[in-house]
């Protein structure tokens, strides 16, 4: 049994395969083709934060691959009700295949899989987004070619989405540029174990020189509503703009995970630039999960 809590808990020839197989999953949904390897299969969705794209993503995902999935908010659990982490992870883990977490502290998800029964896969904590890194890798893929060598620049703030891309630099082998504003830097402890991979700079223009890939998230995530304004002030030189692309490789790419506040760390016609594969990205979370659940769940039957 296994988990994915982080891009860690691959190795890169495993991860190597969920984007090709994900690739593969696109093309053979595209051509209208069924395949249903999780037929009679469950997951449980536990969303302790909202979403769009996750919820919509791994359901219609188990939808298309066979199986079913069930949406439990905070209002649905005993989780909610404050039932011990260990305890709806041991009874959950009993009913179902597999189970998706979406939640803040990264340290509860570690909790409910050391005492699951089945695969645990982070759709987000406070501290990494995983999943949306399968996402962005496949992406850069299919536009581009292999990422490995390659230098990806992330504007704003040092969040979750920074701390996986600084995974990513490290299990896909790539350079990593970060520009935030002082105080707003990533984990010293998650930078330090990429070595010479990760690099922080004080600039957007720095960071995105000669860049290949160049990203950007919201300047004020879930939770951190309260510290719009004064974030808004801190980080008003660092929206992504054509202008500063134009700074990067002529091939350069831009993602977002969406959504994105255009005007603030977008500007208003980033998204509408043909250099931004916004849309690609967010339809490729459903086919890398797709391809993550097919991994997790599938494995011992292949092995």
């Amino acid at each position: 049994m296994r988990h994915f809590l982080t891009l860690s808990d691959m190795s890169p020839d495993e991860l190597q395969w969920i984007i090709q197989r994900a690739i593969e999953l696109k093309a053979m949904h595209r051509r209208g083709e069924v395949y249903e390897p999780l037929k009679n299969r469950v997951l449980g969705m536990i969303f302790e934060k909202s979403s769009t794209r996750t919820r919509v993503s791994f359901e219609a995902g188990m939808a298309q691959l066979g199986g079913s999935a069930i949406f439990l908010s905070p209002r649905d659990t005993q989780l909610g009700r404050g039932e011990p982490i260990e305890d709806s992870a041991r009874v959950l883990s009993r009913m179902v295949d597999v189970v998706m977490i979406r939640t803040f502290e990264h340290a509860d998800i570690e909790l409910f899989a050391q005492y699951s029964q089945v695969p645990v896969i982070n759709a987000l904590t406070d501290d990494y987004h995983p999943c949306q890194l399968l996402a962005d890798m496949q992406t850069y893929q299919e536009h581009r070619g292999s990422i490995q060598g390659k230098t990806v620049a992330w504007i704003g703030d040092g969040n979750n989405m920074c701390q996986s891309y600084i995974r990513a630099a490290i299990q896909f082998d790539f350079r990593l540029r970060i520009a935030t504003p002082e105080g707003f830097e990533p984990d010293a402890d998650i930078v330090a174990d990429a070595g010479d991979r990760v690099e922080l700079v004080s600039t957007p223009a720095e960071a995105v020189k000669g860049a290949h890939l160049v990203a950007t998230d919201v300047w004020a995530s879930m939770g951190q509503e309260d510290e719009q304004q004064e974030r808004m002030k801190k980080f008003s030189a660092f929206q992504v703009s054509p202008a500063l692309l134009d700074l990067a490789d002529k091939d350069v790419v831009f993602m977002h995970c969406l959504p994105a506040h255009r005007g603030e760390e977008v500007s208003e016609d980033l998204l509408d630039d043909p250099r931004a594969v916004v849309w690609d990205e967010a339809e490729n979370r459903l086919h890398a999960q797709k391809a993550l659940l097919e991994f997790l769940l599938c494995q011992e039957e292949d092995s």
